[in-house]
C-alpha cells in the first residue's frame, strides 16, 4: 500500500487503470512518516532496554521500501527527550513561536515565486531536477561538491541528487540567500539522512 505513493509523490497525478479505460487525477499532498526505531520502541533510549533482535529491527524498518524513501525528502532520527530538555527547550526558542516561522515560510515562497515567475512552477518542490542542474540556476562546483561526492559513492541516487537541490534552494530561500552555497547543500545532505539530538 505504501509503495502505491510512489507515483503521485513523484509527478502529483495518480493514474489508474481499468478494462475501460485509464482515467489522471491531481494528486499532490504533503507525505509526512513516523515510525519507532524497532518494533518495542525502545532502541536507542537511554532509559529502557530494547528487547528487540537485529533481524527484528532489520524486518521492521525494510516495511518502507528504498524507492518510497528515496521520495522522502526530509529524513531525521529524533531521539526520545526527558524532562530537562524539554524545560530547557521552552526557555531557548523565543523565535520558534507558529507566527514566526510562518511569516518566514511565507516570505522564502514569496522569494521562490519571485525566482520561478516565467517558469511553469512556483515552489521549489515542483522544479524539475534537470532545470536545476543547468542554465542560470546550476550551482558552482565549490557548492555543489558534497551532492557530487554523494552521488559518485552512491550514498544518493539521481533522484535523491535533485530532491537534495530542491531542498538546498529552499533552505537558501528560508535564509534570504540568492542561491545555495556548500553550507545549504550539506544542511540539506544532512536533512535527508540526518540524526537530530
Amino acid at each position: 500500500m505504501l509503495d502505491a505513493l510512489r507515483q503521485p509523490l513523484e509527478n502529483g497525478r495518480i493514474t489508474i487503470h481499468r478494462a475501460a479505460g485509464t482515467a489522471s487525477f491531481p494528486a499532490r499532498f504533503q507525505l509526512v512518516l513516523a515510525s519507532n526505531p524497532c518494533p518495542c520502541g525502545h532502541y536507542g533510549s537511554s532509559d529502557e532496554e530494547c528487547t528487540c533482535s537485529p533481524n527484528a529491527r532489520r524486518r521492521y524498518l525494510a516495511r518502507m521500501s528504498g524507492p518510497l524513501l528515496d521520495r522522502v525528502d526530509i529524513r531525521l532520527t529524533v531521539r526520545r527527550l526527558g524532562i530537562a530538555a524539554i524545560r530547557s527547550a521552552a526557555h531557548r526558542a523565543p523565535d520558534r513561536s507558529s507566527r514566526v516561522l510562518r511569516a518566514r515560510v511565507e516570505t522564502a515562497r514569496a522569494i521562490a515565486a519571485e525566482r520561478l515567475r516565467g517558469t511553469d512552477w512556483t515552489r521549489n518542490a515542483d522544479v524539475s531536477g534537470s532545470w536545476l542542474r543547468s542554465g542560470a540556476h546550476r550551482l558552482g562546483p565549490r557548492s555543489i561538491a558534497p551532492l557530487d561526492r554523494a552521488l559518485e559513492r552512491g550514498a544518493i541516487t539521481m533522484r535523491g541528487y535533485d530532491r537534495t537541490l530542491r531542498l538546498a534552494w529552499t533552505l537558501a530561500d528560508l535564509d534570504a540567500s540568492t542561491s545555495p552555497d556548500v553550507d545549504h547543500v550539506g544542511r540539506a545532505l544532512f536533512l535527508r539522512r540526518g540524526i537530530a539530538s
